[in-house]
């Protein structure tokens, strides 16, 4: 196999979720692809690094050169309510249902003692700060996983609250051990609409 081959494979396989025969797929896919359109998807690639960063307020994403992403700057959200998530694909997923027109907090992962994740690697810290600073916020909707982490990361989030505010969890709508990424638009929104 030529070497540049191998290498894309093994690029590709690196992904998460992407095993060695569809590395090898998207690999000849690309080898057999336009030209044009494998130099615009290479480019695109650079351009993660190089025009995407995270959200100052909720660590979402956003476009290099604007320190908020389009929720945090947007004027219709309500400011009395943040959902709390653990990653962007999860706010991602429940801002595609509609249902919630609040604010947003990316933690970037969950407690997990066993992956060597501890609370000072989240940003709990940024989150406490916005409830002490923003005297408006009045309910945190803890939006975790339904999982052994998804459960310790919002204990945390609980047991450190630094003011007096609303916290709700998610309904059990979502199957334990499930992914909120990959629920669908109706379990999100009766589990949005259950929570307390």
């Amino acid at each position: 196999m030529p070497e540049a081959l191998k290498r894309i494979i093994d690029m590709i396989h690196y992904l998460p979720g992407i095993g060695e025969k569809t590395a090898a797929k998207l690999a000849f896919f690309l080898l057999k692809a336009n030209a044009t359109y494998v130099s615009n998807f290479a480019r695109a690639l650079a351009d993660l690094h190089e025009k995407v960063r995270e959200c100052e307020v909720c660590h979402g994403m956003t476009d290099v050169e604007h320190p908020t992403c389009s929720i945090c700057s947007d004027p219709r959200r309500d400011d009395t309510m943040i959902c709390v998530v653990e990653d962007y694909l999860d706010m991602l997923s429940i801002d595609r249902t509609g249902v919630w027109r609040g604010r947003y907090h990316v933690l970037g992962g969950v407690i997990s003692p066993i992956q060597g994740t501890t609370p000072d690697q989240l940003h709990y810290d940024s989150l406490f700060a916005r409830i002490l600073e923003s005297p408006q916020v009045s309910e945190i909707i803890l939006a975790m996983n339904p999982n052994i982490e998804g459960e310790a990361t919002a204990l945390y989030a609980i047991g450190h609250m630094p003011r007096e505010v609303k916290i709700s969890r998610l309904s059990k709508g979502l199957p334990h051990a499930g992914s909120i990424e990959y629920a669908d638009e109706i379990t999100l929104l009766s589990a949005f609409r259950g929570r307390g």
